[in-house]
Formats: structure tokens, C-alpha cells, sequence
């Protein structure tokens, strides 16, 4: 039987102990305030606030708790937070890591009230022959893989065309590349087709970054002094280099080949990649990284297929915490909403990294009551697993920042002899 009393107590202490580490530079309302967010949202799974404050057990009442909360978010993201918190990622990754950027979406189709609301194109409901379009917001990421190969986020914006002072989604892309080149001195850079795009080359060039970019059917490139369309090169070779993938859910005998040519951008020499017998047209995957074996061509098509790990970010963004399901209305309290849920997210990472013989990481392991024993992606088993813990505490953080007040001194008079 496990004691419930003394792992609560331990899973409340590691989610306080990460917390300070994210705020110890904030004054002590803002170190609590991020210390309730991150205990509600993992104790309840949820990113609403009347969720959260069921989860604080505060003596005040509901509306009032609310109230708080949502003052907190009114005021955005903590910059001190954000640099505290993209300074403890960087020692969980690689000197040279995997970055993926990819944009989503959050739909509220019944949403009048919320600010600058746009149209986006619904994922969920979307298909390769029909787009379905709903009210909502863009979401832009930037998400590294730590050194256990799970994502966590250097960037994360939600915006709408409709806002004041929006230039472009390329300008928020180009935001979240330079971050991650600040961050990282050199980094890979891995894009699916929708950033088949001049100006990404261009801008990737220019910061002297790595890249793995998916090209469309419309690129040209240059063959032999010639403009040739990337189809027609891929329709003449065939794959030589034989490489076992598992997509969606089945597994595939993938062949791959590849051929040196220059990008339209820059005239720079490039590689094109070509991977045959995943899907009906061969992909095509550009990339400036030296090619010398074919290690090397296996190597560059395995890092673009670990895409799937930044797509089950977003899903469980969604799943887990209902991402789609906020109620603030402010687009500046909604970002710092995310950056909250962000930093629940990075936690989940911090636990997946500890040594599978922690004595935390089994019970939390044990009580997600998992149906599969190897699995490679942890933050559902972990999510499940932590509110399962705070569920049997019956309070919650508050005590843990008690004022402490001085002892009272009785006043003493002393009478003269």
C-alpha cells in the first residue's frame, strides 16, 4: 500500500522547489501566485481557473480566489520568470540540440468576447481535401528535445491577425528562431512544408543555424546550373539506403537517396533528401547539414520523423490541461495563461529525466495505473500519475508560505530601587 500522506507531501515539495526556481528573482505575492498555478493546473488537469482554485482549498471564497487569479494574469508574463525558466531548460539539453518549430491553433467557435479573435483553420476537423475554418487564435512554438528526447518549449506565442501592431507570422517565426540561436549557440532546425519559404533559408543563413525544412511541390532548385522543380529531380533517382520508420502507428520499409544542389534563397549548396515509401509522393526534406555516408542520410531523416514528439506537445497541451477551454478573455492574460501551462509542461520533463528507480517517479508511475510498460512519450502516464497523488491532500500550498511574524514581547516595566 502506498502512503499517500508522505508521497503527497513529496510531490507538493518538488513542485514548489521547481516553482522557486522559475521565481526566485519575483516578489513573494508573484512566487505564490506561480506556485498556485503550477500546483492547481497539475492537480486538476485543467487550465480554468475555478479548477485551480478547487485545488488550492483556500479558506476565502471561490469568487474571491478567481478574482486573484485572474488580476495575476492581467499583468502577462513575468520576464524574470521566462529568462529563469529558459535558463533551467538549456541544462536539460544537448550543446547541439533538435529544435522543431510548428504553428496550431486554439478554436473557440463560441467565443464573442474574447480579444482580437480571427479565423484559423481547424486541425482537428480539417483534411487533406476540405479546410474547416473556425474562430480562434494562432499558436506559434519553438520546442528543443531535452537530452531523453522529450520536448519542452523555448517559445510559445499565441496571436491573431486581428491584434494591433500584427505585421506577420513570419515576423513571430523569425522571434522564435532568434531566441533559440540566442539560447543555443548552434542548433538543428527541423520544419514541416509549410515553412517551404525563401525568407526561412534566408533567415536560418544568416544566423549560421542547421536546418531540416520539408519542401513542397512548387520549389525549384538549381541542378547542374539548371532551375529544375524538386519533383522532377525526385521522379528521376530511386532510394538506395534502406531505413525501418515507424509513421502513424504502422511501420514502413522507408529508401532514401539524395543529391547535392542549391537552394533558389541564397545559391548556397544544399543537400535534397528523398524518402521513398512512406506516403503516396515521396517526401522531399531540404537540409544544409554535410552529408559524407549514408549514416549520415539515415541520420538527417530520423531527425525530421521525430516531428511526431512536437505534435503529441500540442495534443497533450489540449488533452491534458484543456488548453482549448480557457475563459480569460485578454489576449495578454491568455499568453501568460500558456506560459503557466508551459511551465506544467516543463515540469512533466523535469520528472520523466529523474533515474527510473526514484522513489517518486515509481509511485507517481504506479498510481497512472498504465496499461503498456514501455512507452515513449511520458507526460500523460506522468500527468495522470501526479493529480492522482494531490488528489488525497486536503490542503493546499498555502502553508507552505505562512507569514511569519515576530514573537509577541510582553512590555515589561522595571521600577527603580
Amino acid at each position: 500500500m502506498v502512503n499517500f500522506t508522505s508521497k503527497t507531501y513529496q510531490m507538493k515539495r518538488e513542485i514548489l522547489t521547481f516553482s522557486n526556481k522559475i521565481s526566485r528573482k519575483l516578489p513573494k505575492p508573484e512566487k505564490k501566485f506561480i506556485a498556485d498555478m503550477n500546483y492547481g493546473i497539475l492537480a486538476s488537469n485543467s487550465c480554468l481557473l475555478t479548477d485551480i482554485v478547487d485545488q488550492l482549498h483556500e479558506h476565502s471564497k471561490k469568487a474571491n480566489s478567481v478574482d486573484r487569479l485572474s488580476r495575476h494574469l492581467s499583468k502577462g508574463t513575468p520576464k524574470d520568470a521566462l529568462r529563469a525558466y529558459l535558463t533551467h531548460i538549456k541544462k536539460w539539453c544537448p550543446a547541439h540540440p533538435v529544435i522543431h518549430i510548428d504553428d496550431s491553433d486554439v478554436v473557440k467557435p463560441d467565443g464573442y468576447k474574447f480579444e482580437s479573435l480571427g479565423w484559423v483553420r481547424d486541425g482537428s476537423e480539417s483534411t487533406s481535401t476540405k479546410n474547416v475554418y473556425k474562430k480562434g487564435y494562432h499558436i506559434t512554438e519553438a520546442a528543443v528535445l531535452t537530452s531523453n528526447n522529450h520536448p519542452v518549449s523555448l517559445f510559445s506565442k499565441i496571436h491573431s491577425s486581428n491584434e494591433k501592431g500584427f505585421t506577420s507570422i513570419n515576423h513571430i517565426t523569425f522571434s522564435a528562431m532568434e531566441r533559440a540561436a540566442a539560447i543555443f549557440e548552434k542548433a538543428t532546425f527541423v520544419m514541416d512544408r509549410g515553412y517551404d519559404d525563401n525568407k526561412m533559408f534566408l533567415k536560418l543563413d544568416s544566423m549560421k543555424q542547421d536546418y531540416v525544412i520539408r519542401l513542397t511541390a512548387k520549389r525549384k532548385l538549381l541542378y547542374h546550373n539548371k532551375w529544375v522543380f524538386a519533383t522532377e529531380l525526385r521522379n528521376r533517382r530511386k532510394g538506395k539506403v534502406k531505413l525501418p520508420l515507424f509513421y502513424k502507428g504502422k511501420r514502413h520499409e522507408a529508401y532514401l537517396s539524395h543529391v547535392k544542389v542549391q537552394i533558389t534563397a541564397s545559391r548556397k549548396d544544399i543537400y535534397l533528401v528523398l524518402v521513398y515509401g512512406i506516403t503516396d509522393q515521396p517526401m522531399m526534406l531540404a537540409t544544409n547539414k554535410e552529408i559524407k555516408s549514408k549514416d549520415d542520410v539515415i541520420r538527417i531523416v530520423k531527425l525530421y520523423f521525430s516531428r511526431w514528439r512536437i505534435e503529441e506537445y500540442f495534443r497533450c497541451k489540449k488533452q491534458l490541461f484543456q488548453f482549448e477551454n480557457f475563459r480569460v478573455r485578454k489576449l495578454k492574460a491568455i499568453n501568460a495563461l500558456n506560459f503557466y501551462i508551459t511551465l506544467c509542461m516543463a515540469f512533466l520533463a523535469h520528472i520523466s529525466m529523474k533515474p527510473e528507480t526514484n522513489a517518486l517517479k515509481v509511485a507517481i508511475i504506479k498510481n497512472a495505473d498504465p496499461i503498456k510498460v514501455n512507452i515513449s512519450f511520458y507526460y500523460y502516464r506522468l500527468a495522470k500519475g501526479i493529480s492522482g497523488i494531490l488528489s488525497y491532500a486536503k490542503e493546499g500550498i498555502r502553508l507552505w508560505f505562512r507569514t511569519k511574524r515576530p514573537a509577541y514581547r510582553q512590555l515589561c516595566l522595571k521600577l527603580a530601587v
